[in-house]
């Protein structure tokens, strides 16, 4: 049998009264393309560390580095940027994840958030012509953000875990919700996959922003990130969110 997480709870501590109408999100998730897309994208564009999310019971980390210990998960923002990043190291099984949508959920609403958008691999099977990023998106989140973008829709599966219960309350609110998501391969951090959901930032937000150094970004976090894949790898495959999609 899985394992309940019926006394999981999380908790945003924020100390900004400025958030912007967006949020952008990438967890520790299959790839950890969408992890490493966000947290390259703090650096770049010169964010500051706004708030965290904490988790009761639930197994934790407690990421740290050059003996400086952090928040797993974490917002980043900037006054004169109207988005705010989430940086998520922390797994979050399919059991929990509803309470954690909820939390992310009510702190947007309470922020004035008009939109998330979220960036994620996927373990697909896939030819190099597929090293390709698709969308799936809300009724209201399309025709702000997509209708000139050119970025394909995904075409036909399932979402599961935080992805779909994000995208389900985005379907019955005037949340706009978008997933976009690229084919992963094995290796961890995969640079290339986060690369493209980089690319896709830049065209439907307009970022400044310079791609070329991820590479050496990616080396810098390897052995980080190797043992976040360790962990994922590690949990009962029943407690892994499960992206059945086709191209």
């Amino acid at each position: 049998m899985p394992p309940e997480y019926t006394d999981t709870a999380f908790h945003i501590t924020h100390e900004s009264e400025e958030t912007g109408e967006t949020l952008l999100v990438g967890l520790s998730q299959f790839g950890l393309a969408g992890l490493t897309a966000v947290d390259y994208l703090t650096t770049q564009l010169d964010l500051e560390p706004t708030g965290h999310i904490t988790a009761e019971a639930l197994p934790s980390i407690t990421p740290f580095s050059e003996g400086r210990p952090r928040h797993h998960t974490r917002l980043y923002s900037r006054e004169d940027l109207d988005i705010t990043v989430l940086v998520g190291e922390l797994f979050v099984p399919v059991g929990a994840a509803d309470s954690f949508s909820k939390a992310i959920l009510d702190w947007t609403e309470r922020n004035n958030v008009d939109e998330i958008a979220v960036l994620s691999g996927i373990p697909l099977a896939h030819g190099p012509n597929d090293h390709r990023t698709f969308y799936i998106a809300t009724e209201d989140y399309r025709p702000n953000r997509l209708e000139n973008a050119d970025i394909d829709p995904m075409g036909m599966g399932f979402l599961d875990g935080v992805n779909a219960s994000l995208v389900e309350r985005g379907m019955d609110t005037d949340l706009g919700v978008g997933v976009f998501v690229t084919p992963v391969h094995a290796q961890v951090p995969d640079a290339e996959a986060a690369l493209r959901l980089l690319s896709v930032l830049k065209s439907v937000y307009d970022l400044d922003l310079d791609t070329a150094p991820l590479e050496e970004f990616a080396s810098e976090v390897k052995n980080h990130y190797a043992q976040l894949s360790e962990r994922l790898e590690a949990t009962e495959r029943r407690e892994q969110p499960e992206n059945r999609m086709f191209m």
